[in-house]
């Protein structure tokens, strides 16, 4: 078992994917993160080197990932609801936000709304 930054992954996991566990980190930061420090797109975690997983806790620690990037993004949507615009109501309804139809598919962006950005559901403002 290999730690890296507060969590730890099994020898046999690939490095992208261990890296694609916390929230923030998506496909191509993960690829560019490997990239910089000369680690091999399938390779395994058991595999790296104490310096590499130093490397890679240190960039880890420089990044706004996990709960600070989750306090940003609840901090973003409660301005938005404060200032009243648009999409801070559409927000606070736990309908979709960035245009989606709901004349019929609708019922993911209500669960979604409410499930990850905290929505109040039916609110009426």
């Amino acid at each position: 078992m290999v730690f890296i930054f507060g969590a730890h992954f099994h020898d046999a996991s690939l490095v992208k994917r261990s890296l694609e566990t916390f929230y923030g980190i998506g496909p191509m930061v993960s690829q560019r993160i490997m990239a910089r420090f000369h680690i091999f797109p399938l390779a395994k975690v058991g595999s790296l080197k104490n310096a590499q997983v130093m490397d890679l806790t240190e960039e880890l620690t420089n990044m706004k990932i996990e709960n600070d990037l989750r306090r940003e993004v609840q901090e973003n949507i409660r301005r938005l609801k404060d200032m009243g615009s648009y999409r801070g109501r559409r927000h606070a309804m736990g309908l979709p936000v960035r245009g989606q139809r709901t004349r019929t598919q609708i019922s993911t962006a209500r669960k979604l709304n409410k499930i990850e950005r905290g929505g109040a559901g039916h609110v009426r403002l």
